[in-house]
């Protein structure tokens, strides 16, 4: 959610801005705004609500000119997504500020800064900063000792930019709880929420770390820590291309995104596979001695990621033998947690930002629950620093709001772990060998899958005038089907819910009629014939199915059933791979809907607030 993209340099910064809001799109956002300092004009600002292409066509009518500015794509937290809620917000024509997070003691402070004079134009959170900022200027304070100052009397999570017309070559960035990151170039200095913001300027960044604050200039950068001592922190070379967070020959990222994932997994498996064993030492130069430990895991996740963890219980429990619990980070905090202290506290994210999960991580750490491990697919990211162990899923940039291929490379991710704690308690090496093979095929068989793509298009259009659609699995296929309905729900805006097929007759079964389409993924394993059963009970009620079943399920459509066949699977991978055709069916009936697919309303890519 909410961008933030700044610049301070020797040419226009407006055209970085808005390219740099343009590539944090996917992030999720309802207006979008600009300022720069003009030598002559002072602070310069355009606000829009909707697309960054409404900022781009208002700075054309309107052009402002400058070489040091910040910019803002806004998600509404606190007031409605108007022109006047969006940033940056600018205090007596003196001080602007973009902000992303929430302040939680913006009330307090509002009540004293009108006391004190100052004028409220929105209903942020954000303006109480740009207030307070020019408060501890108009005490005496340079801009950096006045920004310096207003962080301690903040309460909550940000990530700011600050420029002033009184230091007008100075731009002023801190983070505490957000994700913020410098852009370096020569002679000139960009801040973002996101590298992809601005690889098209630099592919050099500094990551800040908690509680920095940084002063930049076009004669360098100074950055000091929570304390406000000066820190050093270390320059990093990106390997991501402008090229890679292009959409290419594909409509949508969405799509290009899902068509990505054989590469994906064979990228996230490199390296970490070594006749026919996982090395251990992929998760971390100590990851031995940390696994030796383990009694046992304890996974916290948000939404697709939380999917991905209750698929690697029935990993852990039956390929490890190891017990293993799943929970939603926002539930996990905020109750009191028993868990073993030999347990392996697992957190997974996408952006390795997702504000719940990482303060599940850090109540976890503060309640003393064993060591931590976390895996993301954003090297640097706040979740990696603070855990003792690492695996990124090198799924490279992914910009449709809906995950795709950082689902499937977690998987795999969540698949290694597996093998490697397996291991230690009732995973043979035989065993071993054979998941590893299978890992090994699993791009060539996502291929296969994909393959498909054309039949599922063509399946999508009975979907086009739905409403609401309930999706079906067993075992190890339930949560892939909670996946299926989240996609469904996420991009069409199809009511959509998931139920373990033994639970039909629980209550979905009252819901089945010809206007409730179900979609069911029968692997060829040990529940099938149950689960045929079960589609049995669908199909007698009139109920229309979509099965994508293993081609030696034995099973063929009817008047009531259409069968799409999947190449056959190993029931271990069997999840990653049914987890393809159900993102295609989502992102296909999403398209004859004609919804925002890569920014579907209401989401953000990255949940960095509560």
């Amino acid at each position: 959610m909410c961008g933030i993209v700044g610049a301070v340099a020797q040419r226009e910064v407006a055209p970085i801005l808005l390219e740099g809001l343009r590539r944090l799109e996917y992030r999720g956002y309802d207006s979008a705004g600009l300022a720069v300092l003009n030598k002559q004009a002072g602070l310069e600002r355009l606000r829009t609500t909707g697309k960054v292409a409404e900022l781009s066509q208002a700075f054309e009518a309107t052009p402002v000119t400058g070489t040091v500015g910040i910019a803002h794509t806004r998600w509404a937290t606190h007031g409605k997504p108007t022109q006047n809620n969006a940033h940056p917000h600018i205090c007596r024509h003196q001080v602007a500020v973009v902000h992303n997070g929430i302040i939680e003691n913006h009330e307090s402070l509002r009540n004293v800064q009108k006391q004190n004079g100052y004028v409220f134009t929105s209903e942020t959170d954000t303006e109480v900063i740009a207030h307070q900022i020019h408060s501890h200027l108009d005490a005496g304070n340079d801009l950096l000792s006045a920004v310096q100052q207003t962080c301690k009397d903040l309460e909550g999570a940000y990530a700011l930019g600050v420029v002033s017309v009184t230091e007008p070559g100075r731009l002023i960035t801190a983070r505490r709880g957000s994700p913020l990151v410098i852009g370096v170039g020569i002679g000139e200095y960009f801040i973002a929420s996101d590298v992809a913001a601005l690889l098209p300027v630099t592919q050099r960044f500094v990551f800040l770390e908690e509680g920095d604050i940084a002063d930049m200039s076009v004669d360098g950068i100074a950055i000091y820590d929570a304390d406000g001592k000066p820190v050093e922190r270390k320059e990093t070379l990106s390997e991501l291309s402008a090229d890679a967070v292009e959409r290419g020959e594909y409509r949508h990222y969405m799509l290009k995104e899902i068509f990505e994932q054989p590469r994906a997994i064979a990228d996230t498996l490199e390296g970490r596979l070594y006749q026919d064993t996982v090395l251990e030492a992929a998760f971390g130069a100590n990851a031995k001695e940390v696994f030796d430990k383990v009694q046992g895991v304890h996974i916290i996740a948000c939404g697709t990621s939380y999917h991905a963890g209750l698929i690697a219980r029935y990993w852990m429990e039956s390929i490890a033998g190891i017990p293993c619990s799943v929970e939603v980070a926002s539930e996990f905090r905020y109750r009191k947690p028993v868990v073993r202290n030999s347990s392996l506290i697992v957190t997974i994210s996408q952006s390795g930002e997702t504000a719940d999960t990482l303060a599940g991580l850090q109540e976890a750490k503060r309640l003393g629950f064993g060591q931590s491990l976390t895996i993301c697919n954003v090297p640097e990211s706040s979740l990696t620093r603070e855990s003792d162990l690492v695996l990124m899923t090198r799924a490279g940039p992914e910009i449709g709001v809906a995950s795709t291929k950082a689902f499937t490379t977690q998987l795999v991710a969540l698949m290694l772990l597996t093998i490697v704690l397996g291991r230690r308690f009732e995973l043979t090496p035989a065993r071993e060998k054979q998941l590893v093979q299978q890992l090994q095929h699993l791009p060539k068989q996502i291929e296969d899958v994909l393959g498909l793509d054309n039949k599922i298009q063509t399946l999508a259009e009975s979907f086009a005038e739905k409403y609401n659609a309930l999706f079906l699995g067993r075992g190890a296929q339930y949560p892939v089907a909670m996946e299926g309905a989240l996609k469904l729900k996420e991009i069409s805006y199809i009511h959509a819910e998931a139920y373990p097929a033994g639970e039909l007759k629980h209550g979905p079964l009252a819901l089945i009629d010809a206007n409730m389409p179900v979609i069911v993924v029968a692997p060829n394993n040990e529940l099938l014939e149950k689960l045929k059963s079960n589609l049995q009970e669908v199909g007698a009620r009139g109920g229309e199915m979509l099965v994508f079943a293993d081609e030696t399920a034995g099973m063929s459509s009817d008047e009531t059933t259409t069968v799409l066949p999947v190449a056959p699977t190993d029931d271990c991978v069997a999840p990653i791979v049914f987890t393809v055709p159900l993102q295609l069916l989502s992102y296909h009936v999403a398209v004859l809907k004609g919804t925002d697919v890569d920014q579907p309303r209401n989401l953000a890519k990255s949940v960095t607030v509560e």
